[in-house]
């Protein structure tokens, strides 16, 4: 029997720009200091040469974040739909070219909804209509101390927002080994740079996925982990009434306010398994 040859990957340039530039400020005591900021700048997509979306973004992996965005939104099936991304700082702009063309490209994108990510993120409308098609691991867990190590890793992660703050993070495991982690300006981006690596990646170690971020557990942030089919989520925030409607509604645990040993597991706790539980408090009157 011949052996087909599968579809190439994308050709991705590798365009990268400064994650920080530095700024002069006036601190408490009146003093002039040099300190660092977030280099955040605009990038338009072009898909097939029709302009599609402008994202405000650190620009750390411009491709991967634009074909991350173009698969949560459900704008192309898979990485095979794509020929080439093409980055341009000095202009500001990155250029999809696809193999077959996007199919009803202008009703698909019709409809926006503004979502709460920062940064202004927002959502093709049609996105939400998608969500019971997920199906996502049923033997997925986690364990209890997995989870507090996946935390202090983050933890003592050197990262931009140490430098110059005003970024969120987000990061793919494999278990509680770090895979990739991201930052920009908006916590939807870092989820689409995540969403975009992950579909090149034909080699990631056996073991169950697991999402991390910094920012709160929005519908978007909930879907588009679901999307890539990781059935465990645990943020440094909470969640909010529609982030856990549709984890429960798509069978994702999600944990929050998940710092050193504390957290909290607000959906299917079932996936977590309590096997590093911490003593409990004394209480006032036994402490006396």
């Amino acid at each position: 029997m011949p052996v087909t040859n599968p579809t190439p990957l994308p050709r991705l340039t590798l365009a990268r720009a400064p994650l920080t530039r530095e700024v002069v400020a006036v601190d408490e005591y009146g003093q002039t200091r040099v300190v660092s900021i977030p280099a955040e700048r605009d990038l338009t997509v072009y898909v097939d040469k029709r302009e599609l979306v402008t994202l405000m973004t650190l620009g750390a992996h411009p491709e991967w974040l634009v074909l991350g965005y173009l698969l949560n939104q459900r704008l192309v099936d898979s990485v095979d739909d794509i020929e080439s991304v093409t980055v341009d700082w000095d202009v500001g702009a990155a250029a999809v070219t696809t193999r077959r063309g996007i199919e009803r490209i202008e009703e698909r994108t019709a409809r926006r909804v503004v979502t709460t990510g920062c940064g202004q993120g927002s959502v093709f409308g049609g996105l939400m209509d998608q969500i019971d098609r997920i199906a996502l691991p049923a033997s997925a867990s986690l364990l209890q101390s997995q989870l507090y190590r996946i935390v202090n890793a983050i933890r003592v992660k050197e990262s931009t927002y140490k430098s110059a703050g005003s970024v969120h993070a987000c990061a793919l495991f494999v278990g509680d080994q770090l895979q990739l982690f991201v930052e920009d300006v908006g916590r939807h981006n870092a989820v689409d740079t995540i969403a975009g690596w992950v579909s090149l990646q034909h080699d990631l170690p056996a073991g169950e996925k697991v999402f991390y971020t910094t920012g709160r557990l929005t519908s978007e942030m909930v879907i588009k982990s679901a999307q890539m089919g990781v059935a465990l989520v645990v943020s440094r925030s909470g969640i909010t009434q529609m982030g856990h409607h549709i984890a429960e509604r798509v069978g994702l645990c999600a944990i929050g306010r998940a710092t050193h040993t504390r957290f909290l597991c607000y959906t299917h706790p079932h996936r977590l398994v309590l096997d590093d539980v911490p003593a409990a408090p004394a209480k006032a009157s036994e402490a006396a």
